[in-house]
């Protein structure tokens, strides 16, 4: 007589320990792009509405990268203390609620908005790089970072093909209010990672105004940043890289509609095809870095790339057409925008283990010097020289030269590339 008892089911696959840190990072950092580009993409009706001019929306930007600045700065003994997945929480209500200034529309709400945004944008760059460095097989190390880091461009793509639509057909109000409404979603999803994800937060560090503003956290971030000889330098080309991808995405909008003509729908198409494509290049160079072993030379050739590829777009005719500002809005979004995954997990790689959210702090800070600078300049230069030609050739120039210097620098003998570098 057959044996009648059940066969026992095979146990279901595992799934790797990284996946859902990465799912949580990534949609985190996209929701925080996102948020962060809404304001670019309705700039020419939200300007309008506060009687500014175009161009207005680069010291905005500025001041948002000024408030990530200010978390970076301080923010250390935050994530310390209440861990990376409820600092990405509190980080993704404070820009939530900045969003919501904008609705009052006066030049004061925007520039409240623009720093609140900021701020909340803070805690994304060190709370993922702690949470996936934890998490993440080595040698995959760059890809997966590459792959969080994609959510950044995934947010302003959608925010392009998203936020100009809802602002073009019922208002930028609605805009902004859909952004919002997606935020508050995101931020609730998070919620079951983080027993796990900030089990080893420090419950005892003080989070007082004087331990937040106290020298030692302020110094923190730039004391881990001298842990290693190539964590400096590359933090530097981040920074150009920075400058560049800031004023592309900045002004990218309010550029095609004042010199090319374009319409909100169209000029948001652009840009949405501009964020859009960093999504597939951030993973394919990721990838590249970590079969290459040379992320910091690939990044040196990408950052001439880059600058070519600016100085083609800002050259197009007025009257080239759509297909061609596509073609150089892939090309764009491709070279400009995809450096920060590889620059971030080299960090990771470099820095001590106890120090890897100092160090991404370090370096994230440095970045934003360059989202500051960037379009602040920028909007400088338009108004002084009257267009939008010699900005735009300007901030290739300093990619390339930025380049140039990393060059030199990886000619130099090995054992003076890495003279004081852990083992």
């Amino acid at each position: 007589m057959a044996d009648a008892s059940p066969t026992p089911a095979m146990p279901p696959p595992s799934t790797p320990a990284w996946v859902a840190p990465l799912a949580a990072t990534l949609l985190m950092q996209a929701v925080a792009s996102g948020l962060c580009q809404t304001l670019p993409v309705i700039a020419p009706l939200l300007t309008a509405e506060a009687g500014l001019a175009p161009e207005s929306i680069g010291p905005l930007t500025a001041v948002t990268a000024a408030g990530t600045v200010l978390f970076l700065l301080f923010g250390g003994a935050i994530l310390a203390r209440f861990g990376p997945v409820r600092a990405l929480q509190i980080g993704t209500s404070i820009a939530l609620a900045g969003l919501l200034l904008t609705g009052f529309g006066t030049k004061l709400a925007l520039l409240a908005a623009s720093l609140l945004l900021g701020i909340g944008y803070g805690p994304t760059p060190p709370a993922g790089s702690r949470i996936l460095a934890a998490t993440v097989p080595p040698r995959h190390r760059t890809l997966i970072f590459s792959v969080k880091q994609a959510g950044a461009p995934l947010g302003g793509s959608l925010a392009g093909l998203l936020a100009a639509p809802v602002a073009a057909a019922w208002g930028w109000l609605a805009a902004v209010l859909l952004a919002a409404a997606v935020a508050a979603v995101a931020l609730l999803a998070i919620q079951p990672v983080r027993a796990r994800l900030d089990a080893e937060r420090e419950r005892s560090r003080a989070v007082s105004p004087a331990a937040l503003f106290g020298r030692g956290n302020l110094a923190a971030p730039f004391r881990a940043l001298r842990a290693d000889r190539m964590l400096l330098p590359l933090s530097l080309l981040g920074l150009a890289f920075a400058v560049t991808q800031g004023c592309l995405f900045t002004f990218c909008v309010s550029w095609l509609v004042e010199t090319h003509g374009l319409g909100l729908v169209a000029a948001g198409s652009v840009f949405a095809v501009l964020q859009g494509t960093g999504i597939f290049a951030r993973i394919l160079l990721g990838w590249l870095a970590d079969r290459t072993g040379q992320a910091a030379r690939n990044l040196a050739w990408q950052a001439y790339a880059a600058a070519l590829c600016v100085v083609a777009l800002v050259l197009l005719p007025a009257d080239a057409g759509m297909p061609w500002l596509m073609l150089l809005a892939v090309l764009n979004g491709g070279l400009c925008a995809s450096w920060n995954g590889i620059v971030m997990a080299e960090i990771a790689r470099l820095a001590p283990p106890e120090h890897i959210s100092d160090a991404t702090s370090g370096s994230t800070l440095l970045v934003f010097c360059g989202y500051i600078a960037g379009p602040a300049g920028f909007y400088a230069l338009v108004r002084a020289s009257g267009g939008w030609d010699w900005p735009f050739l300007l901030v290739a120039a300093q990619l390339a030269l930025a380049a140039g210097l990393m060059g030199v620098l990886l000619r130099r003998p090995a054992r003076s590339r890495h003279a004081g570098s852990r083992a």
